[in-house]
């Protein structure tokens, strides 16, 4: 038995996305509208043809919640998509998504987050069987386990061991993510954090960080906010985050 651990709200977001349409009234006036309905079947189609692929037979979306911890520890997270907004049928469809399909959502907790929680706990979810992360976020490699990306079904079911996890948390603590708005070490590539991780340890990146000028305590908030909770890091009774330490 397989269950597939889907981000909803990035499948969310294309599809809402997808079905936007224009429409030009006359008189300079123009409007946006979505067929709502035609967003519910391209969600279920998409969700049938990933189970399809996976060779799963069972669903769980990952949602995001209102509020997201990483904001605390680092104010400017995510902060410039203040300025775009949501497709106009992304709540509603959401609402949907919750209502026809086991879904999971935390206080303070993204979805990837939530994916992270659920490919490694023995009971929140009561999951039997294998489980498999489908998302196309790179973000996610930090978490091991299984992994499939349906922008890239010829690649399969891949497995990231605990090793790698670790490494791909240390490469994105020294390379940032621009789209989510935490800057990594500076001057340091995607080719250059490779070299420093050359042996990969918590005192490579430090040295790294060292070099450019930064504090010991600058690079645990880079590499915490880098950081995708696993199992064990967060606490569903008290919502609260145990933040990473190396």
């Amino acid at each position: 038995m397989t269950t597939i651990l889907i981000d909803g709200d990035i499948v969310l977001y294309e599809i809402c996305t997808g079905c936007e349409r224009a429409t030009d009234w006359g008189d300079d006036i123009w409007t946006y509208h979505c067929d709502l309905k035609e967003a519910k079947q391209k969600y279920d189609c998409w969700i049938d043809r990933v189970k399809e692929e996976v060779g799963a037979s069972k669903v769980i979306i990952a949602m995001s919640g209102s509020e997201n911890w990483r904001k605390e520890v680092l104010p400017s997270y995510k902060l410039h998509r203040k300025k775009h907004r949501k497709p106009m049928a992304f709540k509603a469809l959401k609402e949907y998504s919750n209502e026809t399909y086991r879904t999971f959502q935390f206080h303070n907790l993204e979805a990837d987050d939530v994916l992270g929680l659920l490919a490694g706990e023995p009971g929140i979810a009561k999951i039997e069987g294998e489980r498999v992360i489908v998302t196309i976020d790179k973000d996610l490699k930090t978490i091991p386990g299984l992994h499939y990306n349906p922008r890239k079904p010829y690649e399969g079911v891949c497995e990231v061991s605990q090793d790698q996890a670790d490494y791909n948390h240390l490469f994105q603590t020294l390379t940032g993510d621009p789209v989510d708005g935490y800057s990594g070490c500076p001057g340091i590539g995607p080719r250059r954090a490779a070299r420093v991780l050359d042996y990969p340890c918590w005192g490579a990146v430090l040295e790294a960080f060292e070099g450019a000028g930064l504090s010991p305590e600058e690079a645990l908030v880079q590499a915490r906010v880098a950081r995708i909770l696993r199992y064990g890091e967060y606490n569903t009774d008290t919502k609260e985050v145990n933040l990473w330490n190396p």
